[in-house]
Parts: C-alpha cells; structure tokens; sequence
C-alpha cells in the first residue's frame, strides 16, 4: 500500500479513502481481506454468538412493546371514550418521536459504546411500557397521557438501532456481520408475531393492562440480566467527560461531517435506506387493509402471521448468504440489494393485477421476505464507508427514513382514495423501491470515506 504524505498547514485530518492489499485471487473484491487493527477489539466467536442471541432476544421484546399499543388500541379505545381519530394521534405520537433521537443515540453509542446506551434504552421503555396503565388510570385525560407516553416511548425507542449498528462496527469482525444484524433484526418479526399471538390471548383472558405489564416487565428484566452477566454489573454512566473523550475514533467535527455528506457513496446509501423504510412502513401500514378491503371473508390469521414467518428465516438466510459472499470476495452489497429492491418490486406489481387470495399472500409473503435482505446490506455498507461515525450515520438515515415513511403511508391512503384502487400504492411502493435501487447501483461503494484515525498526523492519502 502506497502512502503520500502531506504536510500542509492545517493540522486537521482530512478525509481520505481507504484500500486495502488484497489476495491476488481477490483482487478487486471487496470484504473478503484483513483490514488493518481497529482500536477496538473484536468480541471472540464464542462471545459474538452470546451477543447475538442476546441482542436477538432484546429486539424482540423491543417490537413486543411498541405493538402493545396497537393490538390494545380497540380496547381502550372502548374503555376511554377516543373517536379514530383521536386513538391514531396516540399511534402516530409514537414515530415523531421515534425521528428525534436516532443522530443522537448513534453519537453517543460512537463515543461510550452502544451496549451501554442499548441497556439504558431498554430500561427506560421498559418501565415506561409497564407504567402505561398507571397513566391511564391516573390521568383525568388519557388521551393526553397516552399520547405523551407514546411520544416518550418513541424517543427511548429511536436509539435502538443505531446503537446496534455502531456496537457492531467497533466489536464484531467483517466476515460476521451480515449474519449477527439480520439475526437480530428478525427479531423485529418475531417479537410482532409474539406478541400479536399472547398478546390477544392475553388481552382476551386478563385484560390490555396485562399486555403492557408483561412486555414491559420482561424488557426491564432482560436489561437487568444483560448488565448483570453480559456487562458484569458494569455501572452504565455516560458521563459528559465520556461524551467529549470517550472513544477511540477521532471526532467528526462539522466540516468532516459535511465532506462526508457529500460522498455520493454516503448520499446513495441514505437515499436507498430511505426508500426501503418508507416502502417497508407503506405495507406494513395499509397490508391488513388490503385484504379486509380485498377479500372479506379471509381469515385475519392468515394474512397477519404467514408473510411473518416467511420474514424470519429469509432475514436469517440473507446473513448466512452476506457472510457466504464475503468470503467469496463477491460485491454482497449489491447483491442484496437487487434481491431485496430489485426482486421484491417484481411480486409487488404481481399485487396490482386481479388475483386470489392464495396467490395475494404469496405475493405478500415474497416481497416481504425478500425486503429483509436489506437489513444486510444497509447495516454493512455504513460501517464499510464510515466505522468511525457508525452509529451517527445510521441515526441520520433512520431519521430519514422514519420522516419518508410517515409521509409516503398519508400519501398512499391519499392514492388510495382518490383512485379507488390498491393498484396505485403498489405501483407508488415499486416506483420508490426502483428508484432506490438504481441509485444505489450507480453511486453505492464499499470503501472507507470517513477519517483515517491511525494516520491523523501525517494526513494520509491510501492509493
């Protein structure tokens, strides 16, 4: 590896573009060699797996308590008095918070750790999960208890997946990636089909407060046992010093931040995470509608629970897959993202025809497997671009993605409305996935972007 040295005026690092000698074999591969010693060190193998399981677990509970809300919804709704309206300001209340704290959560994972911010996280919307009926009881209006509770719960919630992305790039090796983000983000299906599962059950036999108790005590109690034996009993204190000092990578200040973002690899893959979000919101929003609307008589069971089973193992089948093609010294990122914007769109504009009801939960069920692939791909290609600001850079494409996801569901009831037809989301969720997948094909890259923490003195330029 050839280095220039530059010895301008300035002392600041500069950005610089990192690559690597590869094997012979491998030239041209991205992923499949050994990068340089970052400053953090890897967890073991044996350790990771521990992790992922653990990880896995919390963001199933993660899920079980953001729907508690949702499958309670009718129940209060009766209880309390709310019109629609007023029960979809509660359920809304919950993603404009969620938008608020995704930069910061991936800061401050960046700088003390993102097990240290996941523990706190879980803690707070654990309790507040569990304390959600006592606010209800309590306030002499629920509705505005509820709503703030909601927003709250969005806030502590919005941290969550950035810490995870910056926990990954600072302790899980390259070539385990892929298959510990899609691990755990399956939890997200599997922690809906739990608790849309028990939790019916429970609110049918005990009561909604049951629903909120349970999956909020359980949160609480899988922080406690994280910190216990994962952290040792680790004090989770983020101090302001932590917050200025801590870390091991150079802090981005706002010119790097600006030069970052103007990478058009960086550019691309927020555009293609925000496409992927929004559409992922449409259908998870409007899909049950879809079949009530389409065919009355279904089964709710069926359409609600089958194209979630199809989703977990397909997410896990897409880490196995990444890992796979890394050590093939294959462009994964790619890969992944033609199967998961490329070929899902295929099934979606299968929906926009007449078809039956067998054929429509295929369809469904295939396009949302096919989009967990992008769980993969995002998460890997923001820690190959910038490790150092990992947890940063994916709160600021989640924000993105939660603000583009609100406005698309408005839009497509809009579509829907005005055309009368389910044809025009389909066709609106297969433009966007397109769109996203071409911009992502001609500007995506798998390099380093961000600083060169090892070479900061001497400005370094890597050919």
């Amino acid at each position: 590896m050839a280095v220039i040295q530059k010895h301008g005026k300035s002392s600041s690092p500069d950005l610089v573009c990192h690559k690597e000698n590869v094997p012979p074999d491998k030239i041209g591969a991205p992923g499949c060699h050994k990068k340089r010693p970052e400053a953090h060190s890897n967890w073991p193998r044996p350790v990771a797996r521990i992790w992922t399981v653990v990880l896995l677990l919390g963001t199933c509970l993660l899920y079980c308590a953001r729907v508690a809300m949702p499958i309670c919804a009718v129940s209060m709704a009766e209880k309390f008095n709310w019109t629609k309206r007023e029960s979809g300001m509660v359920l809304g209340s919950f993603f404009w918070g969620y938008c608020f704290t995704q930069v910061f959560g991936g800061y401050v994972s960046d700088r003390v750790g993102g097990e240290k911010v996941l523990l706190l996280s879980a803690a707070a919307w654990g309790s507040m999960t569990a304390f959600t009926p006592i606010l209800a009881h309590l306030c002499s209006q629920p509705i505005f208890s509820m709503t703030l509770a909601r927003f709250l719960m969005g806030l502590l919630q919005g941290v969550h997946y950035p810490s995870l992305a910056s926990l990954c790039s600072q302790k899980v090796v390259e070539s385990e990636r892929g298959f510990l983000m899609s691990t755990v983000g399956s939890g997200s299906y599997l922690g809906t089909l739990v608790i849309g599962g028990v939790g019916s059950l429970m609110l049918d036999l005990y009561g909604w407060e049951s629903v909120f108790y349970v999956s909020g005590l359980l949160s609480v109690l899988w922080a406690y046992c994280m910190w216990k034996y994962l952290l040792k009993g680790e004090g989770p204190i983020i101090t302001l010093e932590s917050l200025c000092n801590g870390g091991t990578q150079p802090k981005l200040n706002k010119r790097h931040w600006a030069q970052l973002l103007k990478q058009p690899a960086v550019c691309a893959v927020i555009v293609t995470h925000l496409c992927t979000a929004s559409t992922f919101f449409t259908l998870l929003s409007w899909l049950p509608t879809f079949f009530k609307d389409t065919f009355p008589e279904a089964k709710g069971w069926v359409f609600n629970v089958i194209p979630w089973l199809v989703a977990i193992p397909s997410s896990l089948f897409s880490g196995c897959l990444s890992d796979h093609l890394i050590c093939q010294g294959t462009h994964i990122i790619r890969v992944l993202f033609f199967f998961s914007m490329g070929v899902s769109s295929v099934f979606t504009v299968l929906l926009c025809g007449n078809t039956t009801f067998s054929w429509a939960v295929a369809f469904v069920s295939a396009t949302m497997g096919l989009t967990t692939f992008s769980h993969s791909g995002v998460s890997l290609n923001v820690q190959d671009l910038a490790p150092s600001c990992a947890g940063a850079l994916f709160g600021i494409m989640n924000t993105c993605g939660a603000f583009s996801g609100v406005l698309m569901v408005y839009f497509s009831g809009y579509l829907i409305e005005a055309t009368g037809s389910w044809a025009s989301m389909f066709a609106l969720i297969t433009t966007v996935n397109l769109m996203g997948l071409f911009t992502f094909l001609a500007f995506a890259e798998a390099r380093r972007v961000d600083i060169d923490s090892s070479r900061v003195r001497h400005h370094s330029i890597h050919i």
